[in-house]
């Protein structure tokens, strides 16, 4: 499958009593086109940007983008990866989200 867009969008909630942070999901691969393809990534700790990071991942495991892996073990960002491949990189993530509607979600 040939990649030209990369659509990820996240639902991220706040546990307030531990202090941490959660997030699901969705990368579309190709929206809106006939080979379009979607990857659910579950309930997963982390906030802020790093459902980009997780979802770069989570493309290389899965042999969607070939991301160079650097010396130290960690991989070149997906968005420079986007970037220098021509591929169309979009993202959003919701806030403030029920935990319920997270967990549901990503799965």
């Amino acid at each position: 499958m040939k990649v030209v867009t990369i659509d990820i969008i996240a639902k991220e909630w706040f546990d307030r009593v531990n202090g941490n942070s959660y997030f699901s999901a969705q990368i579309t691969l190709n929206y809106g086109m006939t080979d379009s393809k979607t990857i659910k990534i579950g309930f997963t700790g982390g906030h802020s940007e790093y459902y980009v990071q997780k979802s770069g991942e989570v493309l290389k495991q899965l042999l969607y983008t070939d991301q160079e892996k650097y010396e130290t073990g960690g991989l070149k960002g997906l968005g420079s990866y986007c970037r220098d491949a021509g591929i169309i990189l979009r993202t959003g993530i919701q806030t403030g989200c029920l935990k319920r509607t997270v967990k549901d979600w990503g799965e």
